[in-house]
């Protein structure tokens, strides 16, 4: 995983807009958050960069070994091409396949799905997964945007994913992805649209709120109380597993209350649920494989056996559930 050293406390956005650290920790959980900084050029694939590096590193690969490449953000560097080419450049390769993921705060549970279809199918052996993103630069900061704003952080963070021969249940044993464009309004950013005769309308402020993203909170709280249950089941039952089967869940980052009612909706013992929002906020498609990463890092998962459970829902409306069985 990486994050940018830009760190910025609820106290630091006192400073910018009308709101408190007991307003944003009482909402969301959220204590802190890493932005990039505001001079010179970051994208995500540069946060994606130095996350895979370390991936490698840790795999003991380069990144010749790799077959494929799959990149998941909702905020690629630029509008095209896709910031998996980009990494793909920057890791020192030439003919690697990329593909980007468009699937927001799913983007990684659709991402490991993929990666493991490749994978049985034989149509790739080693696989890179990035999930990474800069939400700071497109965040309306001032009290208007007060509600988005406070939430989201930048980061990264790489999977390095091999498909080997065993006769063990391991590896990914079951997932469920969903999608309802009926609800795509509920988390956007509307502008520019390529839908529109001009992407970047004349006359439009650069401060107008379609430039930044909008979301009914109350609408997704509701949807993801209700789905996360529900597609957790779906996993379970395709792996013929419960709950009691699964070592930790780690759910994507998107609020701390989410995460909490999900809990008590399942009646699971506080433990059993991972939790990093505190210090990163919402990273999007990274929130998952950043908290897994911190999750193995203190022991909580990791060992051969382990039985972990991803969970997430984000704009799309999208979401999914994977069950992953380590060797």
């Amino acid at each position: 995983m990486y994050v940018p050293p830009n760190l910025i406390t609820n106290h630091d956005l006192e400073k910018i807009m009308d709101t408190s650290d007991e307003w944003i920790k009482q909402r969301t959980g959220i204590e802190q958050r890493y932005w990039i900084s505001m001079e010179g050029a970051t994208g995500s694939s540069d946060l994606g960069l130095e996350a895979s590096k370390m991936a490698l590193a840790n795999a003991g690969w380069t990144a010749e070994d790799l077959d494929f490449i799959i990149f998941a953000t909702l905020s690629p560097d630029i509008m095209f091409p896709g910031s998996g080419c980009l990494l793909q450049a920057k890791l020192g390769l030439n003919s690697t396949p990329a593909l980007d993921i468009r699937q927001q705060c799913s983007g990684f549970l659709y991402g490991l799905a993929t990666a493991d279809a490749y994978i049985k199918t034989g149509l790739a052996g080693k696989i890179l997964l990035v999930g990474a993103e800069v939400h700071s630069s497109g965040l309306d900061k001032s009290t208007r945007g007060r509600d988005v704003t406070v939430i989201f952080g930048d980061g990264a963070a790489a999977l390095c994913i091999e498909g080997i021969e065993t006769d063990a249940n391991a590896g990914v044993l079951a997932s469920a992805l969903h999608a309802d464009g009926n609800y795509a309004e509920a988390l956007m950013t509307e502008l520019p649209a390529s839908r529109l005769p001009i992407r970047i309308p004349p006359g439009v402020p650069i401060d107008d709120p379609r430039y930044y993203p909008v979301m009914d909170g109350p609408a997704i709280f509701k949807k993801a109380v209700r789905m996360l249950p529900q597609v957790i089941n779906e996993s379970l039952e395709k792996a013929q597993m419960s709950l009691d089967d699964i070592d930790l869940i780690v759910p994507h980052q998107a609020n701390l209350r989410i995460n909490q009612a999900l809990g008590q909706f399942l009646k699971l013992d506080e433990n059993k649920i991972f939790h990093n929002i505190q210090k990163y906020g919402n990273t999007t498609a990274a929130s998952i494989p950043l908290a897994l990463h911190e999750a193995m890092a203190q022991g909580r998962i990791g060992k051969s056996g382990d039985v972990v459970l991803f969970v997430g829902l984000g704009a799309g409306l999208t979401w999914g559930s994977v069950i992953y069985k380590f060797l």
